[in-house]
């Protein structure tokens, strides 16, 4: 019923004088549907822009699905690990004979010049590894787009190992990182840090009871192209001879130096290198281009990491640790799709095998008597 009239839905007629009048409706309503149809168009543009850049990323990246399309089994594997290693070619890791090998019945291959029976396992991290190759891939697909790495305990779950195999995967494909020895040229930023637990934090018969600070840190020095790549290792004292040492043998001369003010880096001018200095003393952290901000970024990715998913490291192994960082930086730009990124890791599996008693009670990076006495 409005003001009198009646309305009878089975003739559907007004019954009444007249039929009524429906006002139009108010300013407020046709604002308040304005907004609800720009709400919607703009949830449409925001869907369809979700939808342009999940397609660009899938130019540059393959999920954990497609990759077990690839490589489902370790027969797979072996292919793709055959393909990329030997070019379709069967290679002798010896001699590196490619015309007289043959192809057993057990699926080995023999080479009838060093009369050698070896797979395409032999020569590489995986020798006498008793975990299939599909799930090494897997590993290394995890270990590569993994932005701050993949826990042991994480790994042995996401492949069905052991969690002490797990780590001896994870320590060999490390290993393997250890193998890029590029050298870096143009703007490159130089810093150094230091990893290791605060002295007041360790047990009594840990303090080296000698001060705060360093004390009982290990020393790691990085280099950073600007823009480009990146190279860190692990070194026995932050003196002027180690560091710049280290600096001569991995920067090209007449290469442009960015660091800060820390004593070490003093006289890199006179040993063929443009050297510009930021006062971080004095509060100064950026002067025109001159900064440290790109290496600094790269500690902040790596202790994220090492507090956050492996929570410490050994002096021991931290060599390896820092190789794993660097090489996903150096090999992590999503521009390159991923199978490339993989392929670049592959290249390295070959010559770098390492035995579960070398990693528990092999030499190290550093030789701990010595580096005890100069300590």
């Amino acid at each position: 019923m409005i003001h009198g009239h009646a309305y009878d839905t089975i003739s559907e007629k007004w019954y009444g004088k007249s039929k009524p009048v429906v006002k139009p409706l108010k300013a407020p309503y046709n604002k308040l549907m304005w907004d609800i149809k720009r709400d919607k168009k703009r949830m449409v543009d925001s869907l369809q822009f979700d939808r342009e850049r999940e397609a660009n990323v899938s130019r540059s990246t393959i999920s954990t699905f497609q990759l077990f399309e690839l490589i489902p089994d370790e027969k797979s594997a072996i292919q793709y690990l055959e393909g990329r290693l030997w070019k379709g070619e069967p290679r002798c890791p010896k001699c590196k004979n490619v015309e007289r090998v043959t192809l057993r019945k057990d699926g080995f291959y023999m080479c009838n010049l060093c009369v050698l029976k070896f797979s395409i396992r032999t020569g590489t991290i995986f020798e006498r590894s008793h975990v299939p190759l599909h799930k090494w891939v897997y590993a290394m697909y995890l270990l590569l787009t993994a932005r701050k790495g993949i826990s042991s305990m994480q790994l042995a779950k996401e492949i069905g190992i052991t969690q002490k195999s797990a780590w001896f995967v994870l320590q060999r494909l490390r290993e393997a990182c250890g193998k890029d020895a590029r050298t870096l040229q143009g703007i490159v930023e130089v810093d150094e840090t230091f990893f290791g637990g605060k002295e007041q934090n360790k047990h009594a018969h840990k303090k080296l009871n000698e001060g705060r600070g360093a004390v009982g840190k290990v020393v790691v020095v990085g280099m950073r192209e600007r823009n480009g790549n990146t190279v860190a290792m692990p070194i026995a004292r932050n003196d002027m001879d180690t560091i710049q040492g280290t600096i001569t043998d991995r920067v090209v001369k007449d290469s442009r130096l960015m660091t800060d003010d820390h004593r070490s880096y003093i006289g890199l001018s006179g040993k063929s290198f443009k050297h510009d200095v930021v006062k971080h003393s004095d509060g100064e952290y950026s002067r025109g281009d001159v900064n440290t901000n790109s290496i600094e970024s790269v500690w902040a990715v790596m202790k994220r990491g090492m507090h956050g998913v492996y929570h410490k490291a050994s002096k021991k192994h931290l060599n390896r640790y820092v190789n794993e960082f660097t090489f996903r930086l150096n090999e992590g730009n999503v521009e390159r799709h991923t199978l490339d990124r993989l392929a670049s890791f592959v290249d390295l599996v070959t010559g770098t095998r390492i035995t579960y008693q070398q990693l528990k009670g092999g030499k190290t990076w550093f030789d701990a008597d010595s580096l005890a006495q100069e300590m």
